[in-house]
C-alpha cells in the first residue's frame, strides 16, 4: 500500500503476528518526499518512513523513535516541510548506497517489529488516462501525470500505469510475497496507494505465484477522494480490470458502511472473492480505521481465507 492506510493495517497486523513485511509504493512526488526525489534522486521516503514508524514498539523506545522520524519541521527555511524521518531515510540511502540495506538500518535504529521495503528500487511516476479532467472539454480524456495531480484530478480514470514501463520489481519484496502466509492490501488511495503498487511488473506475477491467504481492505467512509462517489463494486472491477487475473480470498469491509448489493457481491465474485462485513470503522472519530478492530477483522479474514 501507500502511506496512511497502509500504517493503519500494519498496526493492526502487528495484534495478529510479529512476522510482517510492508511492501510500499514508490510513487508520491508531493511535499517533502516530492522534494528529497527531486533534489536527490531517490525514491520518495514518507510512505516508507509511516510504515516504519507503525512497526515501532509500544515500550518507552518505540514510541519516543516514532515520534521523533515523523517529526516534520515547521518555519520558513529549507527546511521547513520536511519530515526528520525522510532525511534520516535519505542520508542512510547515500552512506549504504543500498536502497534496501538503508532501510533495514533504519528498521534496525527504530527497533521496527517487521520489515520495510519498496515495490520497486526507484522512484516511479503514476499516469493516468482521465476523463473530465479538463473542464472546458468534459467529454474528453486527457492523460494526467504524478501521483498529486492524479488524486487531486476531476473526472474519472479510464485508465492506469507507472512510467518508466520497465521499472523492476524490488526482488526482496517479491520474494517476501510469493513467501508470505497471507498478502493484505489496502486500504488507501485506490488508484495511486492499491492499485499502483501492483502495476510495478513482478509484482503481481509474484502474487499469483504465491499460495497465500490474500485480504482486501476496503477504505471507509470518504478516506480516499480518488473514490468520492464510486462504490466498493466499481472499485473491485477497476481493480479486476486493471490486474488481470488477480484472485482475492476475502475482500473486508466496515458492516455499516458497505452495504451488500448484488452488483458487490458479483464484482467479489470475479475476483473469487468472499465478502466480509464487520465493523471496523472508528466510531465518531472521521472516516478512518478503528486498529482493534481490523485486527479483529483480520484475523477472521484469514481464518475464512484459509
Amino acid at each position: 500500500g501507500g502511506g496512511h492506510g497502509l500504517a493503519a493495517t500494519l498496526r493492526a497486523l502487528r495484534r495478529v503476528t510479529d512476522d510482517l513485511t510492508a511492501v510500499v509504493g514508490v510513487s508520491d512526488d508531493g511535499g517533502s518526499s516530492g522534494r528529497l526525489r527531486a533534489e536527490l534522486g531517490v525514491p520518495p521516503p514518507g510512505d516508507l518512513r509511516q510504515a516504519l514508524a507503525a512497526l515501532c514498539g509500544d515500550d518507552g523506545w518505540g514510541r519516543t523513535w516514532s515520534g521523533v522520524v515523523q517529526h516534520r519541521f515547521g518555519g520558513s527555511g529549507e527546511l521547513a516541510g520536511h519530515s526528520l524521518g525522510n532525511l534520516l531515510i535519505a542520508a542512510l540511502w547515500e552512506q549504504t548506497g543500498d536502497v534496501v540495506a538503508g532501510l533495514d538500518w533504519v528498521g534496525a535504529l527504530l527497533g521496527a517489529h517487521g520489515r520495510v521495503l519498496p515495490v520497486a528500487t526507484q522512484g516511479l511516476d503514476v499516469v493516468a488516462l482521465v476523463r473530465g479532467a479538463d473542464p472546458p472539454r468534459p467529454d474528453a480524456a486527457v492523460e494526467v501525470r504524478g501521483q498529486v495531480a492524479v488524486a487531486t484530478s476531476r473526472g474519472v480514470v479510464e485508465r492506469l500505469w507507472l512510467e518508466p514501463a520497465d521499472a523492476r520489481v524490488c526482488e526482496p519484496a517479491a520474494a517476501a510475497v510469493r513467501a508470505a502466509e497471507a498478502v493484505v492490501l489496502g486500504p488507501g488511495s485506490w488508484d495511486t496507494s492499491v492499485l499502483a503498487p501492483l502495476l510495478v511488473p513482478g509484482l503481481a506475477q509474484a502474487l499469483a505465484e504465491s499460495r497465500a491467504t490474500v485480504v482486501l481492505v476496503l477504505n471507509v467512509g470518504h478516506a480516499d477522494r480518488e473514490t468520492v462517489g464510486y462504490p466498493p463494486a466499481r472499485q473491485l472491477a477497476v481493480l479486476a480490470q486493471q490486474v488481470p487475473g488477480l484472485r482475492v480470498d476475502v475482500v473486508l469491509g466496515d458492516v455499516d458502511d458497505v452495504p451488500e448489493t448484488e452488483a458487490l457481491a458479483a464484482a467479489c465474485g470475479s475476483l473469487d472473492a468472499r465478502l466480509l462485513r464487520v465493523p471496523v470503522a472508528l466510531r465518531g472519530g472521521g472516516p478512518r480505521h478503528d486498529v482493534d478492530l481490523l485486527a479483529s477483522a483480520l484475523g477472521r479474514a484469514l481464518e475464512a481465507g484459509r
